[in-house]
């Protein structure tokens, strides 16, 4: 009986330590996301500006050149394109589709992105770019911070809450 106890209480320690730690990988992977983005962003920019491709071929470039969640949505932008919707409307449904870590902030900046693609000349596309890029540096500013002050928190918060339960049921 003492053994399955101690199981038990060793257990309900690691899972709660380990909550704590997914928690805080949150942090971490909105940080990664958005700097994906804005590389992702700066690749588009250079290739709008200096090449003649198509948004889908510069889309699937990105999306072999990025990886993880940005890749993702440039890759799920060009499936979308490629099944007739408009860019401005692939790229939007991209987002919401991978949109799990992202904030509030992030989506609209980035869907302000999709109001324009494919609608303007390139001066006007390239403007919404740099100006979407401005607004992803503070993103990352702030998601630096957040991961700072609120990664080892949580890490620690789990850590303590689970040797509080091991505590409160000895």
């Amino acid at each position: 009986m003492y053994l399955l106890k101690c199981i038990l209480l060793i257990t309900l320690f690691c899972t709660s330590t380990i909550i704590g730690i997914l928690i805080s990988k949150r942090y971490s992977n909105r940080l990664k996301i958005l700097r994906d983005l804005k590389n992702a962003l700066n690749i588009f920019e250079v290739k709008i500006n200096f090449s003649f491709e198509t948004i889908s071929e510069i889309f699937m470039e990105i999306s072999q050149k990025i990886n993880g969640v940005a890749g993702k949505i440039f890759f799920d932008t060009v499936k979308n394109i490629e099944n007739n919707m408009c860019a401005g409307d692939a790229w939007e449904k991209s987002i919401d589709k991978n949109k799990d870590v992202l904030k509030k902030d992030d989506i609209d900046c980035l869907k302000t992105l999709g109001k324009l693609l494919g609608k303007t000349d390139i001066e006007g596309q390239l403007n919404q770019i740099e100006l979407v890029s401005t607004f992803l540096e503070k993103q990352i500013n702030d998601a630096n911070e957040d991961k700072n002050k609120n990664e080892k928190m949580y890490k620690k918060l789990g850590a303590i809450v689970g040797l509080v339960i091991v505590i409160v049921l000895i």
